[in-house]
């Protein structure tokens, strides 16, 4: 008895130390503001502000940007608790992430996984996670993998994954299938979750049978629905489409392949985080770009033949880490992908298979050669130094979008984004060298033509700004975009107007 409760101490404390941890290193996203597309989902969105927005939040999938209905009701309440003070939103945002880390623990010790305790202290205080705990709007990703963290510890009551022939409690088999459908209305990357159990069950037995493949088929199906339904929001309403996703199959092979490299290669060793990365230029024609694809067939070629001599676990972890990753590698076409085709908050929750390998890999490490503290305190202090300074580049839009430019000078939406935030302060001559800049990069971008023009109104260049106007008016006509049309017509009849004799 004396030992079971000395263990249940231990635990809470551990637990305890795992959430301290996460929350220190993010007391500065405490001070940060709102940022990039923020407004979109709380200071400018209307259905926060009434009881009728929350019944459309759930009834109507196309009201907001994407059908997350559980983030945005969360966002509702908060609007009606503190208003628009950020510090709550992202105060919740933390809290999230450090009950994240704590349950990833959970998860791994439930699973007899060495150095759960590191994970979860890992993924407390990896820089990775910065994008997803310090902007607002990636409450999707910390909201989400809550509910699919709990729905897994759930689904293990339910059915033992080292223990075939363990009674089965259904009461817990639908409080996981309830928890997995919140995960969805948080964020459909959680759809991998039946994946997920059953390479947990693999791992275990080193089989699959009827008995465990047969609950997860509604599991499935709801993933199934949830994603298809998100993939056609992504297309038809949100606007991933036009030439910016013209890739090929084989090329959208490739990109994977890269991507999943990217990926590792950041969480391995996470330097030069950017909000935007560089754009990669995609052509499975060239063989070179091929290499990506052949590393990752190698990793889990040998893992595979090596998983006699050394287990199933690392081929699982990469595997968990690959399908996770699946929604964001390029398969299905995202609206980020215009600007870049990785971005950190893509694998918030995939993370989880890699930082478990390495964790397990270091804590073995670190015992035979008896030297765990100094490696561990080491790693745990690096890491966390470089979350918290991380966490300042979201400070507010300007910090956010000159640190992408300082480490990304082709991004092409931070020029144009720092520009019309410059233009409003009235700091005119450096928006227009944003603008410049934007147009360097693409020529037919008419939105910076079109506000361009404002700001040469403004200094007193009415004439070049009749001809950027002029020539957006035609950009715009050529790409369709009959809005952008109409508003580009009353800026040039605004124009016409004030130059008019009287």
């Amino acid at each position: 008895m004396h030992i079971e409760q000395a263990l249940a101490i231990r635990h809470r404390l551990v637990a305890f130390a795992i959430f301290l941890l996460a929350c220190v290193v993010y007391l500065p996203a405490l001070r940060d503001h709102f940022i990039w597309d923020d407004d979109l989902y709380v200071t400018e969105n209307r259905t926060l502000t009434s009881l009728d927005g929350l019944r459309r939040i759930w009834t109507e999938p196309t009201v907001n940007v994407q059908y997350y209905p559980l983030v945005h009701t969360s966002f509702w309440v908060e609007r009606h608790l503190w208003g628009l003070r950020p510090f709550g939103y992202h105060l919740n945002n933390v809290l999230l992430h450090a009950a994240n880390a704590v349950l990833l623990w959970c998860v791994l010790r439930r699973l007899e996984v060495r150095g759960a305790w590191l994970a979860g202290a890992i993924f407390a205080v990896h820089p990775m996670t910065v994008e997803s705990v310090a902007w607002i709007t990636e409450r999707k990703n910390v909201l989400s993998t809550f509910f699919y963290l709990f729905a897994l510890l759930s689904y293990f009551r339910f059915s033992p994954p080292e223990n075939e022939n363990a009674p089965r409690h259904w009461r817990f088999y639908l409080l996981a299938l309830a928890l997995f459908v919140c995960a969805l209305l948080s964020k459909t990357v959680t759809c991998s979750l039946p994946a997920a159990i059953l390479l947990i069950v693999w791992w275990k037995r080193g089989k699959i049978s009827l008995r465990e493949l047969l609950p997860t088929i509604p599991f499935f199906a709801f993933g199934a629905l949830f994603g298809a339904g998100t993939a056609w929001l992504e297309k038809h309403t949100v606007g991933a489409h036009g030439s910016d996703y013209a890739l090929t199959f084989f090329d959208r092979c490739v990109l994977a392949a890269r991507a999943l490299c990217f990926y590792a290669a950041k969480l391995v060793w996470p330097a030069e985080l950017i909000f935007i990365y560089p754009r990669w230029h995609i052509d499975a024609a060239q063989l070179w770009q091929w290499a990506f694809a052949i590393a990752a067939v190698a990793v889990v070629a040998m893992l595979w033949i090596l998983r006699k001599k050394i287990g199933r676990g690392p081929l699982v972890a990469v595997l968990f880490f690959a399908a996770t990753l699946f929604p964001a590698l390029g398969f299905v076409d995202v609206f980020p992908f215009r600007y870049s085709f990785v971005a950190d908050h893509f694998q918030y929750l995939a993370s989880l298979g890699l930082i478990a390998l390495l964790a397990a890999l270091l804590t073995r490490f670190a015992a035979m050669h008896r030297i765990v503290v100094p490696i561990v305190g080491a790693m745990l202090l690096w890491l966390g130094a470089l979350t918290w300074l991380q966490c300042g580049v979201y400070y507010n839009l300007e910090t956010l979008w000159r640190d992408t430019l300082e480490k990304n000078n082709d991004a092409l939406i931070a020029h144009f984004n720092l520009a019309n935030l410059l233009a409003k302060s009235a700091q005119h001559d450096e928006a227009l060298a944003h603008y410049a800049e934007v147009l360097r990069i693409n020529p037919k971008f008419f939105e910076a033509l079109a506000n361009r023009a404002g700001v040469l109104e403004k200094t007193g260049h009415r004439d070049l700004a009749g001809a950027d106007l002029m020539q957006a008016l035609e950009l715009a006509r050529a790409a369709g975009e009959a809005e952008a049309v109409a508003v580009i017509e009353r800026q040039i009849a605004g124009l016409n107007a004030t130059g008019a004799p009287r």
